[in-house]
């Protein structure tokens, strides 16, 4: 059998999209990464959400800024994968509907002064939504990684990365060089902190 899965196209359609994520999303990314430092170096945490593979970014991103990225040497950065936890997930999903499972942990856990990602390939997870409201609601800061395609998430966010593709791989790809990008900052800013 002929394999008919282009691999080569598939990288190149990737690099070309992070060159076109370069060229229109960089001064977006410096606002998320600064407004990311506002938080932590005043006391906030960072809380982050999404839904399958989204999900997976925000626990890749909370376990690089808790634990380390590159830096070896500093303490740990306060973030959170929300929906990780499979009682709360549960419980809310069973009692109030899916839609509220990350809302009723940043109003249990969130305070003035920390920031929330939501992380939305469509830009209109429900969930994702009613968080970024309910953050709104409460005066913490919303920051989001979506795509071409806005929607409410980035409708609700103070900075929004809007990946310039509608390719769900593409976009993915992305958001996962967004993680590494902020998580490297903020190693960076803290050393400067330090200093």
């Amino acid at each position: 059998m002929e394999q008919t899965y282009d691999i080569e196209a598939q990288i190149r359609e990737s690099i070309l999209t992070k060159e076109r994520f370069l060229a229109e999303c960089h001064g977006a990314l410096q606002r998320l990464c600064q407004l990311a430092t506002d938080c932590v170096l005043g006391g906030g945490k960072l809380m982050l959400c999404g839904n399958g593979g989204s999900s997976c970014d925000a626990a890749h991103a909370a376990g690089e800024l808790i634990g380390w990225f590159e830096d070896k040497d500093r303490e740990g950065i306060p973030a959170i994968a929300l929906g990780h936890e499979t009682p709360s997930v549960t419980a809310i999903g069973n009692d109030a509907g899916f839609e509220h499972i990350f809302a009723r942990q940043v109003r249990a856990l969130g305070r003035p002064g920390d920031l929330l990602i939501g992380i939305s390939t469509s830009g209109g997870s429900r969930n994702v939504v009613r968080a970024m409201e309910t953050a709104r609601e409460m005066g913490i800061a919303t920051a989001s990684f979506g795509s071409a395609r806005g929607g409410p998430v980035a409708e609700l966010s103070d900075v929004a990365i809007a990946v310039p593709s509608s390719s769900t791989p593409r976009i993915q790809e992305c958001h996962l060089v967004v993680v590494h990008v902020l998580c490297g900052w903020l190693e960076a800013a803290l050393r400067a902190a330090r200093s």
